[in-house]
């Protein structure tokens, strides 16, 4: 694959901006490596990351790139800093920014596919909220949306442990029943007759967050929302979102998969 350190100017943003991407490449005689590359657009997984990381943790922390190679999926990991994917009460526009400028941008540099069924997106706790954010908000434009150990019940976290939340949605009581709340939003996909993405959750039963997990899982069940969910032994921790990962990119619905 090529592996690209992207810096731009946002708009959206007034700052200079960042993101990696992963970039398919049908190589053959790349040692201990199996690439692909299908088509001259490609399918793009926006993987995103967590509270306290940035767009390079992924490549950091997981053989990311590896697992991608053989899929011949193109992979976008941009940086947000700590803003749960959200426009800031007191901060910039980061959803306005990962929403809608992020993916115009992206394909006004590279060879990616603009079609629903070509996209994809997944994240890791607060990147697992942003996920489910991006599917639930704007499923005409994603097939798919993978939560790895996700800050799911943003409401509960909000009100329980408020810190950096009252900067990131200013009255924190507002927030349930918003365009910031995963539940309010799945609510609103159920009842809608448009096509919905196909949705991925998993945590590990040691995290922090597996109460917030079942909560979200349950309500899904509830409103009759179509959701695999796995879990298992883990904890909130780049050994458990290495192997998830992968299991993330064996179930996406990729095309090449019939």
């Amino acid at each position: 694959m090529a592996f690209i350190d992207c810096h731009f100017y946002s708009d959206t943003l007034g700052v200079s901006a960042s993101m990696y991407v992963l970039l398919p490449q049908a190589a053959h005689s790349q040692i201990g490596m199996s690439s692909a590359s299908f088509g001259k657009k490609h399918p793009t997984l926006y993987l995103l990351h967590g509270l306290s990381d940035d767009h390079t943790i992924w490549m950091r922390r997981t053989s990311i790139e590896r697992y991608a190679a053989k899929l011949g999926i193109a992979v976008v990991m941009p940086a947000v800093n700590r803003s749960f994917y959200t426009d800031m009460a007191a901060g910039p526009k980061y959803w306005t920014f990962v929403s809608e400028e992020l993916p115009a941008l992206a394909r006004s540099f590279f060879p990616l596919a603009e079609e629903r069924e070509l996209n994809y997106v997944a994240g890791l706790s607060m990147g697992g909220y942003g996920a489910m954010k991006l599917a639930l908000t704007h499923p005409d434009r994603f097939a798919a949306a993978a939560s790895l150990s996700g800050a799911l019940d943003i409401s509960h976290r909000a009100l329980n442990f408020p810190g950096d939340f009252q900067l990131i949605y200013g009255d924190v009581n507002q927030i349930k029943g918003s365009a910031n709340d995963l539940f309010h939003l799945a609510q609103k996909l159920a009842s809608s007759p448009h096509a919905k993405p196909d949705l991925y959750q998993c945590c590990g039963t040691e995290d922090f967050l597996y109460e917030d997990n079942l909560r979200f899982r349950d309500y899904c069940r509830e409103i009759g929302l179509d959701l695999t969910y796995e879990e298992g032994p883990g904890e909130h921790e780049w050994g458990y979102w290495d192997r998830q990962i992968q299991n993330v990119l064996n179930w996406l619905p990729l095309p090449t998969r019939g």
